[in-house]
């Protein structure tokens, strides 16, 4: 009689366990009602971009009366987004990043909720939402030289300026209102090169201020009031007087400002290639009032040298 006993129950055992497996595969094989999910990950209803809505896109795949809501961190509710029926195939929805009461949806993070009357069911989708409004700001920013000449030398063609962000972001420098440079990575630090050209084109030599700005992943970007200064000069050849005294067939010198290993000079009828900081040139034979002219890859500057 216990034999008998013993071998029931382990026959029962066996059933149940069997029945369960089944009802297990069999929900395996149960395709979910909701599938095709695709939720924005990034949301920043201030930026004034394309990241300034959320997009919910799922398929259905049967008819049903669904209930669609956005909530926070802790499960609360924070947004209703659709409560009808839907036919079979394509949802698509939005979320703009406001509360059922209009207020804005504080920072952090949340999550979309679907739930199906019809087959009793409740979604919980996993994809976050990261909604963040903060614009990143400058900390500092420095260039590696005050004073540079963008004349395709090789010589101090750039500057190189290092930045610190107050958050992850791609630094932004700006002249006269236009963009002219942005960096490739969102960064906490790092650095960025200018050649001293806006819309293709160099700037002619003189003391410019950029200014310095940038915008994260979500578009937040610096506002225009808070972006930082930064001065810096373009130089190319430069003599270093307007006017020159000299006797007639005298030797006379000028400073000359450039990066160049070699620059051109012109004096009346004379003309040669000189190095250095210093020129070194004798005065025309007859009186009179001569220009000097020098010259590095197309850039001049000129002097009058006056023969007494």
């Amino acid at each position: 009689m216990q034999r008998l006993l013993t071998t029931v129950t382990i026959g029962g055992l066996l059933i149940a366990t069997a029945a369960a497996f089944a009802i297990t595969e069999r929900l395996k094989l149960t395709k979910s009602a909701v599938y095709g999910t695709k939720v924005s990950k990034r949301l920043s209803p201030t930026c004034g971009c394309a990241h300034g809505r959320v997009h919910v896109v799922f398929k259905l795949r049967r008819r049903d009366d669904i209930t669609v809501t956005v909530l926070d961190a802790r499960k609360q509710e924070v947004a209703l987004l659709a409560a009808q029926t839907f036919p079979r195939g394509l949802v698509q929805l939005r979320w703009n990043g406001r509360t059922d009461a209009g207020a804005r949806a504080p920072d952090g993070l949340y999550r979309v909720e679907i739930h199906l009357a019809g087959q009793h069911q409740t979604i919980l989708l996993p994809n976050q939402i990261v909604l963040d409004t903060t614009s990143p700001g400058v900390v500092s920013i420095a260039p590696n030289r005050q004073e540079f000449s963008p004349d395709g030398d090789k010589q101090a063609d750039t500057v190189h300026f290092s930045y610190t962000l107050t958050k992850p972001a791609r630094l932004l420098l700006f002249f006269d209102g236009a963009r002219i440079v942005k960096s490739y990575h969102h960064r906490l630090q790092g650095g960025v090169d200018w050649n001293g050209k806006v819309d293709g084109r160099s700037l002619p030599a003189g003391s410019y201020t950029l200014y310095a700005g940038a915008v994260d992943e979500f578009g937040n970007s610096t506002p225009v009031a808070q972006r930082a200064r930064v001065h810096i000069e373009i130089r190319y050849i430069a003599l270093a007087s307007a006017r020159v005294l000299a006797s007639a067939g005298s030797r006379f010198e000028i400073g000359v400002s450039t990066d160049a290993r070699r620059y051109h000079w012109k004096l009346g009828a004379r003309k040669g290639v000189a190095a250095g900081p210093l020129l070194q040139l004798r005065a025309p034979s007859k009186k009179g009032r001569y220009t000097l002219l020098v010259e590095e890859r197309g850039h001049l500057s000129r002097a009058s040298v006056i023969v007494r």
